[in-house]
């Protein structure tokens, strides 16, 4: 089972950089075989490209503001299929949400999606997370590996070819 882990976000914008900082953290774990950690910054437009690779589940790490309490965190699952936009999709306009849309494109589309966020304390532009955020990275980095464990042992019910187009 392929897994994409990507973090996104500007760390110049203070908690904005959570996906970035879990994504680094995560660099540092034990991963299961098969599962690529790729942190895209502000380069959402990679991680478009990025999902035309086959991926069997994609987690998205990125700031969700939801109005809860700073580093609260949240997994969210999608909507799927998620429809593209009418005509090209917009890459100036390229955002985490962009990348999902394009995802509506795609042939082999990844049979999990989740987003993995975490409610910001401030989007200053200043440099590194607020302790309230930075505590939170090592959570969300848990809840990743276990993602992708409930993901595996839906997998191996299922007789292990996870990848499904449209039909």
């Amino acid at each position: 089972m392929r897994i994409l882990v990507a973090g996104v976000g500007n760390i110049f914008l203070q908690d904005d950089g959570f996906g970035s900082a879990v994504a680094q953290y995560l660099r540092t774990q034990a991963l299961p075989e098969d599962t690529t950690v790729i942190d895209f910054g502000t380069g959402s437009i990679h991680l478009a490209f990025e999902l035309q690779n086959g991926y069997d589940g994609v987690l998205i790490l990125d700031t969700v503001s939801r109005g809860g309490i700073p580093g609260t965190l949240y997994v969210i699952e999608p909507e799927l299929p998620i429809q593209a936009a009418p005509g090209i999709p917009d890459p100036h306009g390229a955002h985490p949400g962009w990348a999902l849309q394009v995802l509506a494109t795609l042939p082999q589309r990844p049979q999990y999606v989740r987003i993995i966020g975490c409610e910001p304390a401030s989007l200053a532009e200043e440099l590194g997370l607020t302790p309230t955020v930075a505590a939170a990275v090592p959570l969300a980095a848990s809840l990743v590996l276990e993602q992708i464990a409930a993901w595996t042992h839906d997998a191996t019910k299922k007789g292990g070819d996870v990848c499904s187009g449209d039909s």
